[in-house]
Parts: structure tokens; C-alpha cells; sequence
């Protein structure tokens, strides 16, 4: 059995803390480690080979990094070089497992859900993979324990030896719909995880959706090896369909079953099913971080920096970040997603970044900033170098807190050590590298016109993002 762990998505639902740059999968939310890692650790106990991981092009080196700091094995980070739904991503993966005359079970997972029984997970895996093995295409349907609107349903129809065959998929249905579903016991929510052999997989895409299936098999041909990513051709992958599974293929097969889910699922997919599935004071508030409460109740609190206090307010959600601050009620957390589509529609950095932004070097902290200047704290693991670059519109000036820093202004390079500093005009190709075994901390001071990211001309860089002319 080989899993197929998709890491796409924004996870918008969840801003401020989710951001494009920084999504849900990526956050500890609902443990200490992320959702990405609590994903293949509860895999253990199981027959699971090392993963595929398929992610964007942007977010490649958090996978990477989040997979190195639980000292997971993998299988390769395929790299989608445009979004087209998980569809083709899945096909890509079916048609990689194959490559090498090889068949597996793949067990397709989202990178963003909780699971808290994990011995009852395991159980539906095993019942499930039998069914794969006579070629099912295998879809887990979560036991509901409310009428759920957020949710598509599964309806059960004759009964398999280790589940169910499918008799319908349906959309996300109204209250009085949900209700009825519940009450007769027939409907599960769809919870987007699968279980298929490969070939039956493409066997099936063939069939409801050859297009598709030829692109993808196109783009795969064209795989590269890069670091611990494959990279396919960006100008092929472009043309493929855009479409989901459930679309795709799961509502048109003949050979669809469902193996039920009773193991405290969540897709965590706002702050209220956040709050539904974690651990409440005697007053039905979850509390993270440095929180005072006063008369208030059935609420979700998480501050980040500062002190937040909730003052006589009953169900609501209070997430403060270094650079925002969000309130809501409860039963209207889906709007969020439009108040992110406005951080969009007007550019504002909020959308994309956190105020700290972490690059497979390290992490920078923007923490000052004025009509010239900016100021920031940044970090270096040991060993990791930034790019060769220069600017056209800033200066810098950096000031070593602790470690050390190989610093490279045009032809010098001198070694800048803790209470020592350096300055790089404007022009000067320069280069940034901790030699040390302790993280490097240092203070950037940017002065000029324009000091945006974008003005960063590279001419080397270890992590490929030097762009081909």
C-alpha cells in the first residue's frame, strides 16, 4: 500500500493563520507536529510504504522540510506546476507508481484532516484494501453525528463483505435534506480519501475521461528528478482538464465502494469544526495561547503574540496573528473566505504572507518598516546559504546577533561574527551563508526607494530559483 498525500489548497477558511503562502496543512493545529506530518505518522502500525507527496511548485520546500523534521521517508514530492484539481494530481501519482511495471494500492489522502481514533482508521484501511485488491475503486465514508451541511453525502447501497457499493454521490444538501439523510442511516459524508489500485485508477480515467488521462500521461514522461522533488513540463500539464475525482471518475464508475468511518474525522475546514473537535474548559472555550476570558463562553480563542482578552461574548472566534487580528461568530466562519478574496482583489501582503516568511534556508520577520526602510530579523540554519544576488533600488545593512555569517559583497568575502556588521550598496552582488552550527541570526536594515521582494536579481541559488532565460 502506497500513500498519495495531497498538499494542495489554500485553506482560506482558516486566515489569518492559513495563508497562500503558509496553508492550513502546514500549521500545528489540532497537536504539536502539522497536519501534513500528523497525516503519515498515523500511518504507523500499518503496511504503508514510504509516501508520494503532491504539492505546488511554491510550497515544495515546506513539504520537504516538515518531512525531514519527523525523519520521514518518502517516495518523491511530485510538483503540480499549475493547479487542475485532484484528478489529474492523482493520475500523475497512479501513472509514477506504474512507471517501473509495478501495481500498488494507493491510499489517497488530503494532508489537511484530523483523525484522532487511529486504530479504527487502520480498521477501515484493511477492509478497504481488500476491496481494492478485487478492484474497487474504494472511497471512505465518514458516520455522521449531525446533519452536516458542509459536507457532499455518500449513499450506501448493497452491502460487500467489507463495506458498501455506492448507489449515489450528492451535493452538500440544505438542513431538512441533511437531517433526513442522517435519520435513515443510508448516508455518509464524502470525506475525499481513497483507496484504488493503480492501474484500475487509470483503467478507469481511460474510460470517462481519456483526454485527461493523455495529458498526464504526456507530462509524466517529461519527469526530472530536482533535490527531493520531480518536476513534469509546465506547457504540457497546462493543457490538462480541470476536474475533481468525484467528478472524474468516482460518480461514473460502476466499480465505486465505500468502506464507513467512524474514527473522529474532521476535515478542519473552518474555526467552528476546529472548535467542535478540540478539548473545552468547563465554560465550552478553547483557549490557545496568552488568553484572558470574562463571561464568555462556547468560544475559540488563539493569540500568537500579544495578550487578547474576551470580554461577555458567547460563541465567537478571536485568532490574532503578528500582523492581524480576526473576529467572528461562530455560525458565520465560512465568511472569512470572502474577506480573504478582498485581501486578494486588492493585493494586500495579508493574503499570501505571514509577517514571518520562511524560505528553505530559513525564515525572515518583517518587523519595522517606513516610507524608505525596513527592518528585518532574519534567520539562517546552519550550513544553508542564500542566494548570489543583487538589488537595484535597496541597500542593506546587516548586524550579526549570534552565530556567524560568510558574508560575499562582489569580489570579498569576510567572515562577520556576533555585534559585528556590514553593509552592501546598492548594486553590489552579495551572498549570504551560515558556516556555523547554530542557527545565524541577524538584523537587515533595507534603505531606498523601492523595497519590495521583487527586486531581487539572482545569479546562483541552491534551491533552483534562478530563472532560465
Amino acid at each position: 500500500m502506497k500513500p498519495v498525500v495531497l498538499a494542495g489548497g489554500s485553506g482560506s477558511r482558516l486566515w489569518p493563520k492559513s495563508r497562500a503562502a503558509l496553508p492550513k496543512q502546514f500549521l500545528s493545529l489540532t497537536s504539536d507536529s502539522t497536519m501534513l506530518q500528523d497525516t503519515i505518522t498515523r500511518l504507523n502500525g500499518t503496511n504503508a510504504e514510504p509516501p508520494v507527496f503532491i504539492c505546488n511548485d511554491a510550497h515544495r520546500f515546506l513539504v520537504a522540510e516538515q518531512l525531514r523534521k519527523k525523519n520521514i521517508a518518502h517516495d518523491g514530492i511530485l510538483l503540480e506546476p499549475v493547479g487542475r484539481n485532484t484528478a489529474p494530481a492523482i493520475a500523475l501519482a497512479a501513472l509514477h507508481a506504474t512507471k517501473d511495471d509495478e501495481d500498488p494500492v494507493l491510499l489517497v489522502l488530503a494532508a489537511d484532516h484530523s483523525i484522532k481514533n487511529e486504530t479504527a482508521f487502520h480498521e477501515a484501511i484493511i477492509k478497504a484494501e481488500t476491496l481494492a485488491e478485487q478492484g474497487k475503486l474504494v472511497t471512505f465514508g465518514i458516520v455522521p453525528d449531525q446533519p452536516h451541511t458542509g459536507y457532499g453525502y455518500i449513499k450506501a447501497g448493497a452491502a460487500l463483505n467489507n463495506g458498501f457499493e455506492v448507489a449515489d454521490f450528492v451535493e452538500k444538501p440544505e438542513l431538512e435534506t441533511a437531517k433526513q439523510y442522517v435519520e435513515s442511516g443510508d448516508f455518509f459524508w464524502n470525506s475525499g480519501m481513497f483507496m484504488f489500485k493503480a492501474s484500475r485508477y487509470i483503467e478507469e480515467l481511460h474510460t470517462h475521461n481519456p483526454e485527461m488521462l493523455e495529458v498526464c500521461r504526456q507530462a509524466i514522461e517529461t519527469e526530472a528528478p530536482d533535490l527531493d522533488f520531480i518536476r513534469v513540463d509546465k506547457d504540457v500539464f497546462a493543457t490538462c482538464p480541470d476536474d475533481s475525482i468525484d467528478y472524474a471518475v468516482m460518480e461514473k464508475t460502476d466499480s465505486a465502494a465505500m468502506v464507513p468511518l467512524n474514527a473522529e474525522w474532521s476535515d478542519v475546514g473552518s474555526w467552528t469544526s476546529l472548535w467542535e473537535t478540540s478539548e473545552k474548559d468547563n465554560n465550552g472555550n478553547v483557549c490557545i495561547g496568552d488568553t484572558i476570558l470574562e463571561n464568555t463562553k462556547n468560544s475559540y480563542i488563539n493569540a500568537e503574540q500579544r495578550l487578547v482578552s474576551v470580554i461577555g461574548l458567547d460563541d465567537v472566534i478571536v485568532v490574532e496573528t503578528k500582523d492581524a487580528v480576526m473576529v467572528a461568530h461562530k455560525d458565520d466562519a465560512q465568511s472569512i473566505k470572502n474577506v480573504v478574496n478582498k485581501l486578494k482583489a486588492e493585493k494586500r501582503p495579508e493574503f499570501e504572507f505571514h509577517r514571518e516568511v520562511f524560505r528553505p534556508w530559513g525564515s525572515y520577520d518583517s518587523i519595522d518598516s517606513g516610507a524608505r526602510f525596513q527592518v528585518k530579523r532574519i534567520t539562517v540554519k546552519p550550513g544553508e546559504k542564500l542566494s548570489v544576488q543583487m538589488h537595484h533600488h535597496r541597500a542593506e545593512h546587516w548586524i550579526v546577533v549570534s552565530g556567524s555569517a560568510n558574508v560575499t559583497i562582489d569580489d570579498d568575502t569576510q567572515l562577520v561574527t556576533e555585534n559585528e556588521s556590514v553593509y552592501i550598496p546598492i548594486g553590489a552582488v552579495h551572498a549570504l551563508e551560515n558556516p556555523g552550527k547554530i542557527p545565524l541570526e541577524l538584523i537587515e536594515v533595507q534603505s531606498g526607494a523601492y523595497l519590495g521582494e521583487d527586486d531581487i536579481v539572482r545569479f546562483s541559488d541552491r534551491y533552483g530559483r534562478v530563472e532560465k532565460k
